[in-house]
């Protein structure tokens, strides 16, 4: 089993970057998306020298902050101020709309590279990425700048409520897409780390490699922080191992 346990989030603010980079120095994780037009976003990307073993990716944002482009396709997703309204996985995504998640999502792995962020690997603010409709401009993104890794759609169910069939089967269709249009390459399986947490309390193993996501330093996932802080790797089977997605093959 390789696990990549990936902090979502990195630049959302200095206490969520504070969080993260302590728990990378302790071993606790292993990988984190940035999140390029967040507030604190040069705080994070300043700090990332000498985490040479943990891998760094672009967390694509249409939810939350202001824009990095102007492009009018994004106008359906703004409020009155001009930033992000949160309505991404509910406006109807259509060539216009499409046409500016592309530019923005490109001018954000953009500023990225500016920053001098070593890209491993691309997944989304509020999983938009996994949008049937957005596959094919977050394709377009991958060939543009040569980023193979993906996220997954979540294919790893708890013990306590398991996935439905009917959107086990959806994440599954999604996933063969991802993969095998513009080849992508990814973990075997994806779920948050607080789902895997249950599933290592129940006895239940995972063989392959899986990330699981989580939010350090967020108060709606204060549990979850604790969690990753607690005891868990001393549970881990004797042939897990942590990896980065740089090290995924």
């Amino acid at each position: 089993m390789k696990i990549i346990i990936n902090c979502d989030d990195l630049g959302y603010s200095e206490t969520v970057n504070d969080t993260i980079l302590d728990l990378m120095e302790e071993g606790r994780v292993t990988s984190a998306t940035v999140m390029m037009n967040a507030p604190a976003v040069e705080d994070a990307v300043r700090r990332l020298e000498g985490l040479r073993e943990n891998s760094f990716g672009v967390h694509l944002n249409v939810s939350e902050f202001a824009p990095l482009s102007r492009h009018p396709g994004l106008r359906p997703l703004l409020d009155e101020n001009g930033t992000f309204s949160g309505s991404a996985q509910q406006v109807p995504l259509n060539s216009a709309v499409r046409q500016g998640v592309y530019a923005e999502w490109c001018a954000q792995v953009e500023r990225a590279r500016e920053f001098g962020v070593p890209i491993s690997h691309l997944d989304s603010h509020h999983h938009v990425h996994t949008r049937p409709s957005l596959l094919h401009v977050l394709k377009r993104v991958q060939k543009k700048f040569g980023i193979r890794k993906v996220r997954l759609r979540r294919n790893v169910s708890g013990i306590t409520h398991p996935m439905r069939t009917p959107r086990r089967a959806r994440n599954f269709v999604w996933n063969f897409a991802l993969r095998h249009y513009l080849h992508a390459q990814t973990t075997d399986g994806f779920t948050a780390f607080s789902t895997f947490h249950e599933r290592l309390q129940a006895g239940v193993g995972w063989q392959g490699s899986i990330e699981l996501m989580c939010h350090p330093g967020s108060d709606q996932f204060a549990a979850e922080t604790r969690l990753l802080s607690g005891e868990w790797k001393e549970q881990l089977a004797k042939d897990a191992q942590l990896i980065s997605y740089n090290q995924l093959d």
